[in-house]
């Protein structure tokens, strides 16, 4: 895995840089898209923008390669994947509480609706 996924000589330098700091802030970017009811695709530029200051700290803590397309592609899918999640976390977590009336969750990601009540 060495050389496809991380360029670190450990994988614990990847996992704590880009799966558990980078995750984080990616979940919380996607979060506050969720929030501010913000359409999906703002939350990709923005996370996009959070991989290259990935890259970045692998680069300047690390020695890691700032200006390489395949290391930014892997921590930038691995964020977009984690900030997909905290956007669809909370966005169910929203429609089904602002909007309870209507729509009732069947996951931690997904809701549908409500069937309709009959009174008789």
């Amino acid at each position: 895995m060495q050389g496809i996924l991380y360029e670190e000589p450990s994988i614990w330098l990847f996992l704590l840089i880009t799966v558990i700091m980078g995750g984080w802030a990616a979940w919380m970017t996607g979060r506050a898209i969720a929030l501010t009811w913000r359409p999906f695709w703002t939350l990709i530029l923005y996370l996009f923008i959070l991989g290259a200051a990935v890259r970045f700290i692998h680069f300047a803590l690390f020695g890691g390669t700032l200006l390489s397309i395949h290391y930014y592609a892997v921590d930038t899918i691995v964020l977009l994947i984690i900030g997909a999640l905290g956007f669809q976390y909370r966005r169910a977590r929203m429609m089904t509480t602002q909007y309870r009336w209507l729509y009732e969750r069947t996951g931690p990601f997904s809701w549908r609706e409500k069937a309709p009540t009959t009174k008789g």
